[in-house]
């Protein structure tokens, strides 16, 4: 990864903060990413979505992990999602990692997991699922990165194209955290 790339977690989301989120979710699914929109991502519904995100970052049941540069651009984003339900304390799941298609091949996927994975641990966690695009680079990354698989789900979802795509289900037991 590129040194001069910080990795901090934001706790509310302004107005420049979702702009620039919104920014990597368009550029994302433009390049072809399933990550749960379809092609063409309207700035409009970008925004909707981190404006629903939002209130779970504020409320702490939701991490927002970002990666920066040293102008501060926002150029990657991952999600850990806190709040289960009552009989799943111990886990949590990892969301929408994203990386700007003109920052990927640094190490910044990487480093946002991993930065994900220690954040979890810190709030109590001793269990992360995720799933992600079956044949993906990211499917390589979570498996470089000590991920098991669990299954594959054939037909799960689809490109922003509207093709078909299978999912590839992850876990990972993380730290000594207790129940939360």
């Amino acid at each position: 990864m590129q040194d001069n790339i910080q990795i901090r977690r934001l706790d509310a989301l302004d107005p420049a903060a979702i702009n620039a989120l919104s920014e990597i979710l368009i550029d994302c699914v433009d390049g072809g990413a399933s990550v749960s929109f379809m092609h063409p991502l309207t700035r409009s519904r970008a925004d909707n979505f981190w404006n629903g995100v939002a209130p779970g970052v504020a409320a702490g049941e939701r991490l927002l992990l970002v990666a920066q540069d040293q102008d501060g651009t926002i150029l990657g984003t991952v999600q850990v999602v806190l709040s289960q339900p009552e009989n799943q304390p111990h886990r949590a799941d990892v969301a929408k990692l994203l990386v700007h298609r003109k920052a990927r091949r640094a190490g910044l996927g990487a480093a946002l997991v991993t930065a994900a994975e220690h954040a979890a641990a810190l709030a109590g966690k001793r269990l992360l699922v995720l799933d992600t695009v079956t044949g993906s680079p990211a499917e390589q990354l979570y498996k470089r990165l000590g991920w098991q698989v669990s299954g594959v789900i054939p037909d799960y979802a689809l490109w922003p194209d509207g093709r078909l795509c299978a999912t590839t289900v992850f876990y990972k037991h993380i730290g000594n955290g207790t129940a939360a």
